[in-house]
């Protein structure tokens, strides 16, 4: 499965811990980014991580031609929704794609972790039924 990771600043270090924590899952699957979160992320877990622009330069909208050309299968966005700044990702377009397209976004560590136990558990058969 292809697993998009987004993060604004101040929740960079949540993705981080996340990602270590989640590491023997996420190793068994490819993993894109945006730039700087990408970044973190491989220097924190050794991953490899297909890393897009930074999102002030366009890796949210990336991760988005990503979603709409049905290559992505599920997106963790963790989200700053007090203090995100001007040019940190909007997670409004992003949340569109995913659904029309019928992917699942997680917005906080509670649903990600949801969504990876059940990625873990085998429970993501609901691609099968949205594939056209």
């Amino acid at each position: 499965m292809n697993i998009a990771l987004i993060a604004h600043d101040r929740k960079k270090k949540d993705m981080v811990n996340f990602s270590l924590a989640y590491k023997h899952i996420f190793a068994k699957h490819t993993i894109f980014a945006t730039g700087t979160t990408g970044k973190k992320i491989q220097e924190a877990t050794g991953l490899e991580i297909h890393r897009f622009l930074s999102g002030p330069l366009g890796g949210d909208q990336q991760i988005g031609s990503k979603i709409a050309s049905d290559e992505m299968d599920l997106v963790i966005f963790m989200r700053d929704p007090l203090t995100a700044q001007p040019h940190e990702p909007d997670i409004l377009a992003l949340l569109r794609l995913c659904d029309v397209h019928g992917i699942p976004l997680a917005t906080n560590v509670a649903t990600a972790e949801i969504l990876i136990k059940g990625l873990e558990r085998g429970d993501m058969q609901w691609r099968n039924v949205f594939k056209k």
